[in-house]
C-alpha cells in the first residue's frame, strides 16, 4: 500500500501506457475500432492534415486493427476511399511483422500480401509518405537483402547498402519523417541476420547530423544506445556506463536542445519523450530531465524503462523513481 501511495503521490494517478497519449480524438477512434466500427476512424483520418500526425495516427490505428477485419470491412464498403486503402496496407504490414516475430509459417505469404497492398497504395495515394514507410518497414523481413530495393547504395560511403530508395521516397513526401528513420534503424538491427550496432549507430549519427531543429531524428542515437544496453543486459557488469559517459551525455543534451526545445507539445511522440527523459536521467542531468518528465505527464511507454529490470511489471516503478529523483533535483 505504501508503495502504491508513493506512485500516486504527485500526479494523482499511477503512470500507465496509453498508445493514444493525450490525443483524445485518436483515443475515441480506437475505442470505436475495438467495438468493430470504423466510422470514427474514417472521420479522424479525414480531419488529419499534417503528415507527422497522419503517420502517427495510422500506425497506432493499424496496430489496434491488425487482429480484426474492421479495415477490410471499411474498404469493402468504400473501395474508392484512399484513406481506407492506406490503412489496409498499414494493417497488412503490421500482420506480416507480427508473423515474423512469432515465427509463423505464413510469414512469407503475409509479407508478399502486405508488399502488394503497400505498392498499390503508393499509386493510390501518390503524395502520402505512409505507403513508402510501409515498404520500408517490410525491408526488415529481408535481412539477407535478396530484394534489389533493399540493397541500394547509401548516400554516405561509410553507411551500408540498404533500402535507401524507399527512405528517400518517404522523405520526398515528408522530410524527416520520424517513423521512416525508425524503420531504417530496425532494418539495420537485423541486416545480415543479426545486424551490426555500429552500422545502426553510424546511421543514427548521420541522420541526426542532417536533421533540422525540431526533427525527431535528433533522438535516434538514444534509441541505438538503448538497443545496445538491451543486448548487453545480463552479461555486462558495467551497464550504467552506457549512460554516464561524455558521449551519452552529449547525445541527451542534443535531444533536449535540438528537438525538445524546438517542438510544440502536440508534435512530440510519447516514445521520444520517454527515451529523452531516460537518457537525461541516466546521464545525471536531473534538472533537464525533470522538464521532460513534466511534458510526459501520466503517459509512460515501456521501452526504455523495461530494459532496466528483469521484471517488466516493475518498469513503471523505475520510471516513477527516476521522475521523482529528477523532480527533487529541480526543486533544489
Amino acid at each position: 500500500m505504501a508503495r502504491g501511495r508513493r506512485l500516486m503521490a504527485r500526479d494523482g494517478v499511477r503512470p500507465s501506457y496509453d498508445p493514444a497519449g493525450p490525443d483524445q480524438a485518436l483515443r475515441a477512434a480506437l475505442q470505436d475500432l475495438r467495438t468493430g466500427r470504423w466510422m470514427a476512424m474514417r472521420a479522424l483520418l479525414a480531419d488529419t492534415t499534417q503528415w507527422w500526425r497522419w503517420t502517427q495516427r495510422t500506425q497506432i490505428l493499424a496496430a489496434a486493427a491488425a487482429g480484426t477485419d474492421v479495415v477490410r470491412a471499411w474498404l469493402a464498403e468504400e473501395p474508392g476511399n484512399v484513406h481506407a486503402a492506406v490503412m489496409h496496407a498499414r494493417v497488412l504490414v503490421e500482420r506480416a511483422l507480427r508473423a515474423r516475430r512469432e515465427r509463423h509459417r505464413r510469414t512469407h505469404e503475409l509479407w508478399i500480401e502486405a508488399w502488394d497492398a503497400a505498392q498499390s497504395a503508393t499509386a493510390t495515394a501518390p503524395r502520402d509518405p505512409v505507403p513508402w514507410v510501409c515498404l520500408l518497414a517490410l525491408a526488415q523481413l529481408d535481412p539477407e537483402q535478396r530484394w534489389e530495393e533493399h540493397r541500394a547504395a547509401a548516400p554516405e560511403p561509410m553507411l551500408p547498402p540498404g533500402p535507401w530508395g524507399l527512405l528517400a521516397e518517404a522523405g520526398r513526401r515528408d522530410p524527416d519523417n520520424r517513423e521512416a528513420h525508425h524503420r531504417m534503424l530496425q532494418f539495420l538491427y537485423v541486416r545480415g541476420g543479426s545486424g551490426r550496432l555500429a552500422e545502426a549507430a553510424g546511421y543514427a549519427q548521420w541522420a541526426a547530423g542532417q536533421a533540422p531543429p525540431g526533427a525527431a531524428a535528433h533522438l535516434l542515437p538514444l534509441y541505438v544506445r538503448v538497443e545496445r544496453y538491451r543486448r548487453d543486459s545480463g552479461h555486462d557488469a558495467a551497464l550504467d556506463l552506457h549512460w554516464v559517459g561524455d558521449e551519452a551525455a552529449r547525445e541527451a543534451r542534443r535531444g533536449l536542445h535540438s528537438w525538445f526545445e524546438n517542438t510544440q507539445r502536440a508534435e512530440r511522440s510519447l516514445s521520444d519523450l520517454n527515451h529523452l527523459a531516460h537518457a537525461l536521467w541516466g546521464s545525471l542531468q536531473f534538472s533537464d530531465a525533470s522538464r521532460v518528465f513534466e511534458a510526459i505527464g501520466p503517459y509512460f511507454t515501456p521501452p526504455p524503462w523495461m530494459y532496466r529490470t528483469p521484471d517488466r511489471e516493475r518498469a513503471v516503478e523505475i520510471f516513477v523513481q527516476a521522475r521523482d529523483r529528477c523532480r527533487a533535483a529541480a526543486d533544489g
